[in-house]
């Protein structure tokens, strides 16, 4: 009897083991398998950062928009990601994206802690697919009504840092304080345009205003 109890107890933690894995390799995205410790089930398995599938879980991102961006850095379209790293953005009217961030790959991403999500990982997600849905149904407004207003709506129903006061300007500040460059090319690509405008501008007021000035 205490044989057959041995290989009862072996087989149940084997299934056990096995179920954990299933469990945990199902809510990872990483192509690496990771090595369990075996109470991992317990605990939020967040996927890995993969810039060159544009993967940010937990993240808001964000990149330039054409001529706009060249002009005024700061300004910019932005996306929200789910816990799988999929982003969604609101692209135009009565469409949000999915997968295909509307303006190319982010260049800036900041990661939130998703313990401030009312509802975890559950509520975070629930709370950016009610938005997009939301936004689904919505005219596009590049000054009131647009990509980062769907964002602040996404945290504002997760209540966010106990808080259902997000929006765009508060947004706009948050990713340029808080976000962090994909890599160089990122840093590249936000910058770059606005950098050769002011070099040009200074170039035509040295080279053509100030001598005529001194006549």
């Amino acid at each position: 009897m205490e044989g057959v109890t041995s290989d009862a107890d072996s087989s149940a933690n084997s299934t056990t083991s096995s179920n954990k894995i299933f469990y945990l390799e199902s809510q990872s995205n990483s192509p690496v398998r990771p090595n369990w410790n075996g109470n991992e089930v317990d605990s939020l398995i967040i996927a890995p950062m993969d810039h060159t599938n544009s993967r940010y879980p937990f993240c808001i991102v964000w990149t330039p928009l054409p001529f706009i961006t060249w002009f005024f850095p700061f300004i910019g379209h932005m996306g929200i990601a789910m816990s799988s790293g999929v982003i969604r953005d609101f692209a135009g009217p009565y469409h949000v994206s999915e997968d295909d961030m509307a303006f190319g790959k982010p260049t800036k991403y900041w990661q939130l802690k998703v313990k401030k999500a009312r509802g975890g990982q559950n509520g975070w997600d629930r709370a950016v697919t009610d938005a997009s849905e939301a936004y689904k149904k919505r005219m596009h407004n590049l000054f009131c009504d647009n990509c980062h207003s769907h964002v602040a709506m996404a945290l504002n129903l997760m209540h966010y840092d106990d808080s259902t006061t997000w929006n765009m300007v508060r947004l706009a500040f948050c990713i340029l304080w808080n976000g962090k460059y994909v890599g160089i090319g990122g840093w590249l690509k936000t910058w770059l345009p606005f950098i050769i405008i002011i070099l040009l501008a200074y170039g035509v007021y040295y080279f053509a205003v100030t001598p005529k000035m001194m006549v």
